[in-house]
């Protein structure tokens, strides 16, 4: 089977292409797990969670996609097969209301071993975002490469995401993937991880289209429409930043946690079933927290990326 991200083939020779580095020997050491962070860029663990647990919350899952009509009648739902239209238009991609009063979901992601290991990570208490990122990825196209501090820059520097996968993920099902060793190539990326997707031009030629909503976010140097990706072109970054594209055929249990400025991106799914996943994120109590991903004082929902999250400068 060729493997394919945003449509584009990926060489999987042994040099440009790999398995994720397995952590799990060190799970209990912190130091270790900082010292490997530093050098590799993330952590990966088979069956760190309670797989219980992860099937529970997929259960949850699965059964709203069923009662929001998006499940193929008559098919197992825990098999998440997506329903059959006869166009082929259904295509499904970001679903954050699964993660809305999802007890099973939110004692996987925000209790337990998860909360475990990122206090030995971060050596101390721990907050977590409030905002919950779900993905319910359809058969098609995949993530594009990106780095998250983008997205979420406003706070501390050591903030890390958890990407979870919430049921068996091969390879051939579009899991994620990381660039080997592209958090030590700011050389090459820190033009791009010091922007801010919320930020725009309040001078600039689209200024009125970003403070109405017209265009979600601004690129910095074209002022068009920007999705805050580092490129659209996988083969083409790893070629330019060096390293392997890692993966691994992921199951239910297993973790992977990675820095802010380490570029990732997943695989096309090319399979028949929906790829259920989550990305949380986790920093210290005792460093700056972006308020964007927060609940408000008055329990209010996080503002996220809305036109309250927007911010001008002038250019």
């Amino acid at each position: 089977m060729k493997l394919t991200s945003r449509q584009k083939e990926l060489e999987i020779t042994d040099d440009v292409f790999g398995e994720l580095r397995d952590s799990t020997a060190v799970l209990g050491d912190g130091l270790a797990l900082r010292q490997r962070m530093a050098n590799d860029g993330y952590l990966f663990f088979r069956g760190a969670l309670n797989r219980a647990e992860v099937t529970q919350a997929r259960q949850e899952c699965v059964r709203r996609l069923h009662a929001a009509g998006l499940l193929e009648p008559g098919t197992d739902l825990m098999e998440a097969i997506p329903r059959q239209t006869p166009d082929g238009s259904l295509s499904l991609y970001f679903r954050a209301e699964l993660a809305e009063d999802n007890s099973p979901l939110l004692k996987v992601l925000y209790d337990g071993p998860m909360m475990e290991i990122f206090a030995r990570l971060l050596d101390g208490p721990v907050l977590h975002y409030d905002f919950t990122w779900m993905r319910a990825v359809s058969p098609g196209g995949g993530t594009a490469p990106h780095c998250d501090k983008v997205y979420m820059g406003r706070g501390t520097p050591k903030l890390f995401t958890a990407w979870t996968p919430l049921g068996d993920i091969p390879i051939s099902v579009g899991g994620l993937i990381i660039l080997e060793g592209s958090h030590k190539r700011q050389d090459i990326t820190g033009s791009y991880l010091a922007q801010d997707v919320d930020s725009y031009c309040e001078n600039g030629p689209a200024a009125e289209a970003v403070q109405t909503g017209k265009i979600h976010w601004e690129h910095p140097e074209t002022h068009e429409a920007w999705d805050g990706t580092f490129s659209h072109d996988p083969p083409a970054v790893r070629q330019q930043l060096g390293g392997r594209w890692l993966t691994t055929d992921y199951r239910m249990g297993d973790l992977l946690i990675f820095s802010m400025a380490t570029l990732h991106a997943s695989l096309d799914n090319q399979g028949n079933t929906i790829r259920l996943s989550s990305d949380t994120r986790y920093q210290r109590t005792d460093e700056p927290v972006d308020v964007r991903w927060m609940n408000g004082a008055d329990g209010s929902k996080p503002i996220a990326h809305g036109l309250a999250a927007k911010r001008g400068r002038i250019c």
